[in-house]
């Protein structure tokens, strides 16, 4: 892993908004051209590594919107703070973190941050990823009509029921009914022996949404095993974050095949087909 992953990212090459939506401001970081993808943070904020990733998705070809949704923006916190972000997003009225069955009322400020970026951006529609703690979010943005390409990334809540989803009955039927209308799909992606994101939360899904959810699981031996950051170090024992931590850049690598499948997908619902 490239020292530079494990220390603080400026994000100059994003272009910083304060977002008004739905009575509610946010920090959203924006950069390149092209169809909108929102790229949701994992625990603990916007990391190096996060924004490795939101730079692939821009270098593709899109424009990312990528909101700041808890901890410091580009840093790379000790194990202590991290914990502390965490535990305040557990308590936070805008997430659901324990319980499952319902969103998390953030999702609503999602919904409209995608309308807003359909309507800067053009195209066919929005992509979005949600990882860990946002990893569903994606899946309740569907409730939006310009968002085409949700990808749920180790969806990690609720917590506390590894077979639970973060939406509720209504929500997964409006979202099945939508996907099966509109000829859509979802894609998923976990590791195998990941302690967050479990193979029971994978069952749920497929057994709401049907041959509309498409998981991927990983094998643990293709996760990265190199120096991670604090947090991951001291709480995240088992491989968890396919597309950013536990992420190995190489070729014919497992998890780079995941990002590239995720480009493709972006590519291939908010692209206009060619000819």
């Amino acid at each position: 892993m490239s020292d530079a992953l494990l220390k603080p990212d400026d994000l100059s090459d994003f272009n910083r908004r304060d977002v008004s939506l739905e009575e509610a401001t946010k920090p959203v970081y924006v950069a390149g051209k092209g169809p909108a993808v929102i790229v949701m943070t994992e625990m603990p904020g916007i990391s190096p590594h996060v924004a490795r990733f939101a730079r692939w998705v821009r270098d593709a070809g899109f424009r990312v919107y990528m909101p700041s949704l808890f901890g410091r923006d580009g840093d790379v916190p000790d194990a202590e703070t991290a914990a502390g972000v965490f535990r305040r997003a557990c308590v936070s009225a805008e997430f659901r973190a324990l319980g499952g069955g319902s969103s998390s009322p953030v999702s609503n400020w999602l919904r409209a941050l995608a309308r807003l970026a359909h309507g800067e951006s053009g195209g066919r529609g929005v992509g979005a990823i949600g990882m860990c703690f946002t990893g569903n979010f994606a899946l309740n943005m569907m409730l939006e009509p310009a968002l085409l390409a949700p990808v749920v990334s180790q969806p990690s809540l609720p917590l506390d029921n590894p077979g639970g989803i973060e939406s509720s009955p209504e929500e997964l039927a409006k979202v099945r009914a939508r996907l099966e209308r509109e000829d859509l799909t979802v894609l998923a992606y976990r590791f195998a022996g990941d302690s967050f994101c479990r193979a029971e939360r994978f069952a749920a899904y497929q057994a709401a949404l049907g041959d509309r959810f498409i998981g991927r699981v990983l094998p643990d031996t293709a996760a990265n095993t190199g120096p991670t950051p604090p947090f991951f170090e001291q709480f995240v024992k088992t491989p968890h974050s396919v597309v950013t931590v536990h992420l190995v850049d190489e070729a014919g690598q497992p998890t780079l095949a995941a990002r590239d499948e995720i480009l493709a997908f972006f590519q291939k619902r908010l692209k206009p087909t060619s000819g």
